[in-house]
């Protein structure tokens, strides 16, 4: 996990996709720092790994319409790559463009709320969520496109929250979706990382 700061706060997460890659939300914009390796973000730990970015790449078709980002992605070169160990590792990205089979059981990691507060926690924690099929999500989303997926908890507030932005929803060892968005109870939206392999294969070919 990567954790974003962006403007001088903690606003976003990531993830370490390549050596000198981190992967997150197109919406988590600004002068960004990236610590890797970190549990908490309020204390001094061995395990952390602070990064500058030298470059950053947004999807060329980002927008947001009516408050809903698409095309949520963006890719930030790191200043130098990651020593990668036992705290610091690569999450693999899917092979194929295909749509994840529903009821797939995945999870979610962030520094956002875990409580029905609004202020974010400085330790890393993890949910666990279902991945839904596209007609159950349109149900509940119906400006869903094909660069977006839904998942969900039974929990009983948003299962994820705003300091989640960017981080990585992790089914079966892969990286298949970037917290977008979310409503006040589940599920939430999430950008679609197989839609955008060939975008990101030549963004990182090409820089």
């Amino acid at each position: 996990m990567a954790a974003l700061k962006i403007d001088g706060d903690f606003g976003c997460g990531g993830f370490l996709i390549a050596p000198q890659w981190v992967l997150t939300a197109g919406h988590c914009s600004g002068d960004t720092s990236v610590i890797l390796g970190a549990h908490d973000l309020n204390a001094i730990e061995e395990s952390q790994q602070m990064f500058g970015v030298i470059s950053y790449h947004k999807h060329p078709g980002y927008s947001i319409i009516s408050g809903i980002p698409f095309n949520d992605i963006l890719l930030l070169k790191l200043d130098r790559e990651a020593e990668l160990n036992e705290y610091v590792q690569m999450i693999p990205i899917p092979k194929s463009t295909d749509d994840l089979p529903k009821n797939t059981r995945c999870s979610v990691a962030g520094w956002g709320r875990i409580d029905a507060t609004y202020f974010p926690t400085p330790k890393l924690f993890e949910t666990n969520v279902t991945a839904l099929g596209r007609r159950k999500c349109l149900q509940f989303d119906p400006e869903l496109i094909d660069g977006m997926m839904c998942a969900g908890s039974r929990a009983t507030i948003c299962d994820v929250s705003n300091g989640d932005s960017g981080s990585a929803l992790i089914c079966n060892g892969v990286a298949h979706g970037i917290v977008s968005y979310g409503f006040q109870i589940p599920p939430s939206i999430y950008t679609r990382v197989a839609f955008y392999l060939p975008w990101i294969q030549t963004v990182m070919n090409e820089h």
